[in-house]
């Protein structure tokens, strides 16, 4: 199937999955709706996939509740939630918040002794490009994530803005162009292009949207053929989930991206989200194309 909008044409899955980010750089002062500690993640995971979550991300902690990649801390976190029985792919984040040196995360990663089905690089971070690589060797999937438009991938910013160039500007059409590619790109976006690794069986770009802006969505017209899967962060989570249903991509919940429902209304729980998020897939036409 192809990935279908204003001037794109992007291969992704037939159906629209939704996979749920468990506690993401969230705390305890965020509210009991984030689960940090291996029982309450394992409670939090079994009830987003009882409500329809087709993966589950966590961020896993240490007692005292910081970030960490210690085979000590993500071993005994990846075996409580499939000793329970979560039987969907399951995901860890490995990002500078975890561990802020480089050869630090490489050094964590290859010391696992228990693997994840996938893992969360962030482009934006230094050593992406070999950390994806040093998972890919071990068998583990990569989501390549990579923030477009003002403020994505910091969590708050300026009024999100396009950063496609003149071309592509929201308040108009772009034209369709497959023989060009935006004058500008974002640096992430620029460092994952000239990545050479393309394997959609275990490679995902996993693009974080400052806001639901078809334009950002037209410039994926000359992306890569890999996967494809579309989040934003609290304001835009909802927007951008629509748009991700409209499109056809795989989308992201939970309360590591957001704490309110479409209506406004605070979250109970990772379930209640994942739930809601259903709701706008299906509402939307999930897994269609579209154009206008």
């Amino acid at each position: 199937m192809s990935l279908r909008g204003p001037g794109v044409s992007v291969s992704v899955s037939v159906s629209v999955s939704v996979s749920v980010s468990a506690n993401g750089a969230r705390t305890a002062a965020d509210g009991t709706a984030v689960p940090l500690s291996p029982q309450e993640l394992v409670e939090s995971a079994l009830g987003a996939v009882a409500a329809g979550a087709g993966e589950v991300l966590v961020h896993p902690r240490t007692p005292c509740g910081r970030e960490s990649l210690s085979p000590r801390v993500v071993g005994p976190v990846l075996e409580a939630l499939r000793g329970t029985g979560v039987s969907v792919p399951l995901s860890v984040s490995v990002g500078i918040a975890a561990e802020p040196d480089p050869a630090g995360r490489l050094e964590r990663v290859r010391s696992w002794t228990v693997l994840p089905d996938r893992a969360v690089v962030h482009f934006a971070e230094p050593g992406a490009e070999e950390l994806a690589e040093a998972l890919l060797a071990r068998g583990v999937g990569v989501d390549a994530v990579v923030p477009l438009g003002g403020g994505a991938g910091t969590g708050t910013g300026p009024e999100p803005r396009t950063e496609w160039g003149p071309g592509l500007a929201p308040e108009r059409e772009p034209e369709a162009r497959p023989d060009r590619q935006p004058d500008r790109q974002p640096e992430p976006l620029a460092r994952f292009l000239a990545w050479p690794v393309r394997d959609p069986a275990r490679l995902r770009l996993a693009l974080e949207l400052a806001a639901a802006d078809p334009a950002l969505v037209a410039g994926l017209r000359w992306l890569p053929p890999v996967p494809l899967l579309l989040f934003g962060r609290d304001a835009a989570a909802w927007p951008v989930l629509r748009l991700a249903a409209r499109c056809g991509a795989a989308a992201r919940t939970g309360v590591g991206d957001v704490l309110h429902l479409p209506d406004g209304r605070a979250a109970r729980s990772n379930a209640e989200l994942v739930a809601a998020a259903r709701e706008v897939v299906a509402a939307q036409g999930a897994a269609t194309a579209w154009s206008r």
